[in-house]
């Protein structure tokens, strides 16, 4: 945590300095930012297993400045967690600023100072980035180059230590580079060519100081790689309505408590096609992952300090039911497969009918990797053979059919349904089936009233244990009418309740909300769930609250 007297000597040097840079033009740039402030008040209810909160309030804000004149640019991110808010890591209390930055670029070079976010590819060697929701920021602070020799080649190096809290990790120090060519920029006859294509390849490695692992079972201290390093190369291919991506990635010898320190290397494949046409696409994904986790603290259990990124491949849903059981990446190791298909069915068709009528099928399904053990801490770990999959983790089949009804209303119905496997979680149990109906109905009143319906029904076979405490457990039901005037004001109001096999307990909320250009205000009153919110496969612990929540967010 950045402490307040440090921040004196430097406001009183920009107030002192302030006419010395004006004379050199250096403040006749432009200024933008952002601010939000959210903030939580939560009582205690036995019913749902909401703690109270001893402070009664609680909340995260943050104030993010841009100075940009010309090629350069400078930044700092004031960030306040006076007490965090329930589910975001405690260590986090406080306030500061904990990033900061001056960036400078044209069309040959950039170069970045101070706290940056970065990715190689799809990420699965590299991906520095900040997600606030989740309470995530795993940004380098360090130095960063971009360089353009050539029109269609792109260089990037860097070197930095990651952010942790408050802190930054400074006994892991992360390097990289990276190079992508496309070839259409780079050779003239292919510049108006059908067939595009780019590649590209990046190399991390981390280096952190000896130190001895302590572990009952060992009798001798690991001899623990200092450096480790990560490779990857990918493929980027577009022909007409077609395009394949392709990326692996392998990495060293990395043992960490997230894999019980053995020294198996560590491989991901990541493919992805598409076909796109008028009214239709078709989307194919497949990944396998053996050993993937990458941080720059091998003593790191939690979501901190990752130097990579193992995208999911499932869907991202929106409605409650369907989300309500999100898959994690599992980065020790994974096989998986997902198929998505849109269609538009045709205008004054039968099933068209006057306005036409969208389908939405997608599918996946995630298997853990088939393995024998040949060893533990110490050792090899494992071996596993490449396309042999192990226990199911997750199978996800949802139908959407979006139709406008008449010139007002349009009408959305899904069908899901999810086999969840709560090893993924870190727990024991059968699997998971669930059932999973959605009705949304959109109604424009007029040119300003909207007004939306939403419907929700899953069934499922899972049984609540107290031993447990899984509140998803059991048969739920769910209902919410949503109001939007004139697009600045909106109310809405739901219930989720859980009737049948579970831990019955009525989950209602009632929110509005006001925009006005770019300041939006928005309070809430209910109950919440405890269960896992996840964003893009990566996903954080969030516990069960009863009262208000209000969240602002401005920008200038």
């Amino acid at each position: 945590m950045t402490n307040t007297r440090k921040l004196i000597p430097l406001v009183v040097a920009m107030l002192f300095g302030a006419p010395a840079l004006m004379a050199q033009g250096i403040l006749g740039g432009h200024v933008t930012g952002n601010i939000q402030l959210d903030g939580q008040l939560s009582h205690a209810d036995s019913l749902i297993g909401a703690s109270d909160v001893p402070e009664h309030l609680l909340s995260n804000s943050r104030a993010d400045i841009l100075y940009t004149n010309g090629n350069f640019s400078a930044g700092m991110r004031f960030e306040a967690y006076l007490n965090p808010m329930l589910g975001f890591n405690q260590r986090y209390k406080g306030m500061g600023v904990p990033n900061y930055f001056a960036s400078y670029q044209n069309e040959l070079i950039s170069v970045t100072a101070g706290n940056f976010y970065e990715q190689f590819g799809s990420g699965m060697i590299l991906r520095a980035y900040e997600d606030r929701y989740l309470g995530l920021d795993n940004s380098l602070r360090g130095l960063n180059v971009t360089l353009r020799p050539f029109r269609g080649i792109t260089l990037k190096a860097l070197t930095g230590y990651q952010r942790i809290y408050w802190n930054y990790n400074t006994e892991g120090l992360v390097r990289g580079i990276d190079g992508e060519v496309n070839l259409n920029s780079l050779i003239t006859s292919m510049a108006e060519s059908k067939f595009r294509m780019t590649l590209g390849a990046g190399f991390v490695s981390k280096y952190q100081p000896d130190e001895l692992i302590s572990t009952p079972e060992l009798g001798y201290k690991l001899n623990l790689p200092l450096n480790v390093g990560a490779g990857a190369v990918r493929m980027d291919m577009n022909y007409g309505n077609w395009s394949l991506q392709a990326e692996y990635a392998r990495k060293g010898q990395d043992p960490s408590i997230m894999n019980n320190y053995i020294y198996r290397h560590g491989e991901a494949l990541m493919l992805n096609a598409v076909y796109s046409m008028k009214g239709f696409s078709a989307n194919i994904q497949a990944k396998r992952v053996d050993n993937m986790c990458f941080k720059s603290s091998r003593t790191e259990s939690g979501e901190m300090l990752y130097i990579n990124y193992i995208p999911a491949i499932t869907k991202q849903h929106t409605y409650a039911f369907l989300n309500m059981y999100p898959y994690a990446t599992q980065t020790t190791g994974e096989m998986g497969l997902q198929g998505d298909l849109m269609y538009k069915i045709k205008k004054g068709s039968l099933l068209g009918g006057k306005y036409g009528t969208d389908l939405h099928f997608n599918a996946s399904v995630i298997t853990g990797l088939d393995t024998t053990t040949i060893g533990f801490i110490g050792t090899d770990g494992y071996t596993s053979k490449w396309f042999k999959t192990g226990d199911l983790y997750y199978t996800d089949l949802s139908l959407e059919v979006a139709k406008k009804l008449n010139s007002a209303m349009k009408l959305t119905c899904t069908y899901g349904y999810q086999i969840f496997n709560p090893v993924v979680e870190g727990h024991h149990g059968d699997l998971h089936h669930n059932h999973v109906v959605v009705a949304d109905m959109t109604w424009k009143v007029d040119k300003k009233n909207v007004l939306r319906f939403e419907a929700e029904w899953m069934g499922s076979d899972s049984k609540y244990n107290p031993d447990v405490d899984d509140k998803r457990c059991g048969d739920w039901i769910m209902g919410l009418v949503e109001y939007n005037f004139a697009g600045s004001w909106f109310i809405s109001a739901s219930d989720q309740y859980v009737y049948n096999d579970g831990n019955k307990a009525n989950y209602y909320n009632i929110s509005m909300g006001y925009t006005h250009g770019a300041t939006r205000l928005q309070l809430g009153y209910g109950k919440q769930r405890e269960g896992l919110l996840c964003i893009g496969g990566v996903c954080r612990q969030v516990p069960a609250s009863n009262g208000m929540t209000f969240s602002l967010t401005t920008s200038f």
